[in-house]
């Protein structure tokens, strides 16, 4: 296992296992937040997020959590383990909005500096989330049937499935 590809909705959890993956494997550990946005929430071009992905998707090792769909089939040609955590709505909103009250006006490691987390942002964020939640979700699942041959592929439905993975490399 060299590329790992993770997907999911935001609030899934997808930053926490990849840091979590990239402990225990060594592997490196890219986080779409940090080509998404600059320091101060400044967003990047379409142009240079996918150019930036390029980048990542033609090293040799990485592991490499969260959107940027438009360079889904060329990241997960390079992969060889795809991983879907796919949970529940109600779920990814208690996180977002745990995840923000606990990181309040700090910056979350998996984003660039000067991005501090803000509840001024909770409702166009959350507004997001819930228009998203089944395209998204549908375009995950599409993802995980297009998965080359070679690819494995695995699905976390629960904390429960995540430990079960995570052990596995222990």
């Amino acid at each position: 296992m060299q590329r790992v590809m993770i997907v999911g909705q935001p609030g899934s959890g997808k930053s926490t296992l990849a840091r979590q993956l990239g402990e225990r494997t060594g592997l490196p550990v890219v986080h779409i937040d940090t080509i998404h946005w600059q320091p101060g929430w400044v967003e990047r071009s379409q142009d240079e997020k996918t150019r930036l992905c390029g980048e990542v998707e033609a090293g040799e090792r990485w592991i490499f959590e969260g959107g940027h769909s438009a360079t889904w089939e060329n990241r997960l040609a390079r992969a060889d383990l795809l991983i879907w955590i796919d949970r529940s709505t109600p779920l990814r909103f208690w996180r977002v909005l745990r995840r923000t009250l606990l990181n309040r006006g700090r910056t979350r490691p998996d984003l660039p500096a000067d991005c501090p987390e803000l509840l001024g942002n909770l409702p166009e964020f959350f507004r997001f989330m819930w228009q998203t939640r089944q395209s998204a979700r549908r375009k995950m699942q599409q993802l995980v049937a297009d998965a080359p041959r070679g690819c494995r592929v695995v699905c976390l439905r629960s904390d429960q499935d995540t430990q079960a993975f995570l052990a596995s490399f222990d």
